[in-house]
């Protein structure tokens, strides 16, 4: 049963501690990486073998484009209707996010001088999918589609196969949708293989998979530091933690609806963490009745039951504006306010990945359909750190021309700056430059 803690009656680390994955499998990452590495297409093929299943005889690591498009016409005979639900879904994250693009700027407000910032997309973009029984087509479009407004000419996408050898219809639908819906954009490529090894290929390149620049997509604890281990070789988004949800609620809220929301989240792995802070210990008693009568029908039980126990909390404090204090320090992935005027206390939030308003603003909304992104800061770094976005795609590159005027002009100032940090070469490349210009060297 998910304990109820009162703010002042109990130590602060009890109140902020948060659930955390605590396997350390650097030494097995390290080693499937340099597998990955020095053999390329064959390590994942050994691998898709070992931990998928899949015949190797045979086995392409591509998905073509034909297949591909078999692949997700499949998804209507398990889900009728997902296809267009996709590209609904794609139309709201497009919009959302074609609302981040940058411009490059150009200043030339002085005589003689010229700088400037250009924005340009990263070449390709490594997109992890989790696979299987956890295939997650709302991933691919979340990732995806920013990268496509950003301008990258190529996704490359990598998911575990099936046993045999197939990808979920639904993740080949989103990649087909997310493409659709970002007209004129780059091409996104599916591959076959997952886990760490996946990582690694995105990283170094093999045979079939183009290295590329940043990797991004969730993934378990293998992939996770495996991210950790290629970074500085290549971009990443995050480290991803387990995935937290906390609402802030007044005693108005309805107590099966605050309980359904902190269940969404505990049902993704035994490691999240579903927090409630309220200033009423009526609400927080009947949230924890509720979350006991919806677990035992809750479909995935066995994983949201140790996430509620272990991790989960109701926190009771003296007043909403105290519940604010706590959820900034707590800095969750994602934060409810269920209020009845959400607007007035947005500015009040300083610390956290998604913001939901309202009583009618479940957090799933944001995992699938609204638009801002679901890729967010977990463990608390949403003090530091940002949803995924366009930004996560693009590098900026800045230049800068003087004339020798207008080089002349600073000289003295800029050398006299390296002189201050005992760089006096610094100060004679710029020196010289003066010096040639005011004694010209004598026609032979």
């Amino acid at each position: 049963m998910i304990k109820i803690l009162k703010y002042d009656e109990v130590a602060a680390e009890e109140i902020f501690a948060r659930g955390e994955e605590t396997a350390d499998v650097s030494a097995v990452v390290a080693e499937i990486i340099d597998d990955v590495r020095k053999n390329g297409d064959a390590a994942l093929i050994r691998y898709a073998a070992k931990f998928d299943g899949i015949d190797p005889e045979g086995f392409e690591l591509e998905l073509g484009e034909d297949e591909m498009k078999a692949t997700a016409a499949m998804v209507e005979e398990t889900s009728p209707g997902l296809t267009a639900v996709l590209e609904r879904a794609a139309a709201n994250i497009a919009e959302f996010h074609s609302r981040q693009v940058r411009n490059g700027f150009m200043l030339n407000s002085r005589n003689g001088v010229v700088m400037g910032q250009k924005v340009m997309p990263l070449e390709r973009a490594g997109l992890y999918v989790p696979g299987g029984t956890a295939a997650y087509p709302s991933t691919v479009l979340m990732d995806s589609i920013p990268a496509l407004i950003a301008g990258c000419s190529e996704i490359i996408m990598v998911t575990p196969p099936n046993s045999d050898g197939s990808v979920s219809p639904a993740i080949a639908a989103a990649a087909l949708a997310a493409q659709k819906t970002v007209p004129g954009s780059g091409r996104v490529r599916i591959f076959r293989t997952g886990g760490a090894q996946a990582v690694a290929a995105l990283a170094y390149g093999t045979e079939s998979i183009p290295g590329v620049d940043k990797i991004v997509g969730p993934g378990n604890v293998f992939v996770a530091e495996a991210k950790r281990q290629v970074f500085g070789k290549v971009a990443i988004d995050m480290i991803a933690g387990p995935s937290e949800i906390l609402v802030v609620s007044d005693g108005k809220s309805d107590p099966a609806v605050v309980a359904a929301d902190m269940l969404s989240q505990a049902e993704h792995d035994k490691n999240a963490s579903a927090v409630l802070v309220t200033d009423s210990m009526e609400l927080a008693g009947a949230v924890r009745d509720e979350i006991e009568k919806q677990l035992s029908r809750l479909e995935r039980e066995a994983i949201a039951r140790p996430s509620i126990e272990n991790n989960g909390k109701i926190i009771v404090a003296d007043d909403i504006r105290k519940a604010i204090d706590i959820a900034n320090r707590i800095a969750p992935e994602h934060l409810e306010l269920c209020v009845d005027d959400p607007f007035d206390l947005l500015d009040s939030i300083k610390n956290a990945g998604s913001v939901f308003l309202g009583r009618n603003c479940p957090e799933a909304l944001g995992d699938y359909f609204a638009g801002p992104n679901h890729t967010l800061p977990t463990s608390g770094t949403a003090r530091f750190s940002s949803p995924l976005s366009v930004d996560d795609f693009v590098r900026k590159m800045q230049y800068t021309y003087y004339t020798a005027d207008a080089l002349d002009a600073v000289a003295d100032d800029i050398a006299a700056f390296a002189r201050s940090e005992g760089l006096t070469g610094h100060a004679k490349s710029v020196l010289v430059r003066r010096e040639k210009k005011r004694r010209p060297e004598s026609k032979k």
